[in-house]
């Protein structure tokens, strides 16, 4: 019984690993040419709605894969909405936030979304991990602001910016939260759906944002390259759930919140051929290490689970 238990541990740290470095693959290609459309005359609203769209393939895939079989009961359906709506909403009140206040300093902000998750997994998942864990979400957590963060600003009143950047950041740790919360009792294609389906949504809003009084660029480089990078968010956002099916919260989140700006940074870095230095430099280094530790923590280490 304990040999069959030991190797079921032994097997699901490769797996949720795999997933979560997937993700962070995915994301951190996506986050060094994600801004391109926008550079060339393609509104961020718009941006949103081509996300959304290129979320579909990827939940026809899985949903076929499984039998077409989505979970339509109470606490399936409550589960994929709220997260659903948590990631979508939080985007839509981005737009505001950025609207509303500087970039430099909201981005480090909505960063430590992993710290809200972290401790909702800790107090009510029960969830775990031992020293190297422990010692890597620290690090990923440190890691986080500085990738974005730009000294240096006016200084900037807490107004409705701020208000709005904490919003984002609980509504995303928050999501995090329910999709390793819902993993407990829902398949990962149902949850997937019901992301793709709260997306599709708020398509209408992000379309009533859109000023389409100024000039849209409707070319190759605005929604056709646009889709080329947001296919690869909707399918990290997918391996994402697998991820915290496998894995724990606690554990999943620092790491492909911390290792994908980490990658879209060397990613840039190399096509600009510059030497960070600074704050971003730190950054690289602090989840360079966060991720070794976290990668490196055996699942059962200092593990309690009730």
């Amino acid at each position: 019984m304990m040999s069959t238990l030991d190797s079921q541990r032994r097997s699901s740290r490769p797996r949720w690993l795999l997933y979560a470095l997937t993700t962070t693959l995915l994301w951190g290609v996506w986050g060094a040419f994600a801004g391109m459309p926008g550079q060339h005359g393609f509104p961020e609203t718009l941006i949103y709605v081509v996300w959304a769209l290129t979320m579909v393939p990827p939940a026809l895939l899985v949903l076929a894969r499984s039998g077409w079989r989505v979970r339509r009961d109470a606490r399936a359906v409550a589960y994929g909405l709220t997260i659903g709506v948590l990631g979508a909403g939080g985007q839509m009140v981005l737009f505001y936030a950025v609207k509303a206040g500087p970039a430099y300093l909201i981005f480090p902000l909505i960063s430590l979304s992993p710290v809200v998750t972290i401790v909702l997994s800790f107090l009510f998942l029960r969830e775990r991990t031992g020293p190297m864990g422990v010692a890597g979400i620290v690090l990923a957590i440190c890691a986080l602001p500085l990738f974005d963060y730009a000294p240096g600003g006016a200084p900037q009143p807490y107004g409705l910016w701020f208000a709005l950047a904490l919003g984002v950041l609980a509504a995303w740790g928050l999501q995090a939260y329910f999709i390793k919360l819902a993993n407990a009792s829902m398949d990962a294609e149902s949850i997937f759906f019901y992301m793709t389906l709260s997306a599709l949504i708020f398509i209408p809003v992000a379309l009533a944002m859109t000023d389409f009084s100024q000039p849209i660029n409707y070319g190759p480089s605005g929604p056709l390259l646009a889709a080329v990078t947001q296919i690869l968010n909707a399918v990290g956002a997918l391996t994402l759930v697998y991820a915290f099916r496998h894995g724990k919260a606690l554990m999943v989140s620092p790491l492909v919140n911390a290792g994908a700006p980490l990658l879209t940074t060397l990613i840039a870095m190399a096509l600009a051929a510059t030497v960070p230095t600074g704050y971003r430099l730190a950054g690289i280094v602090l989840s360079l290490a966060a991720a070794l530790l976290l990668a490196l923590q055996p699942d059962d280490g200092g593990a309690t689970s009730t």
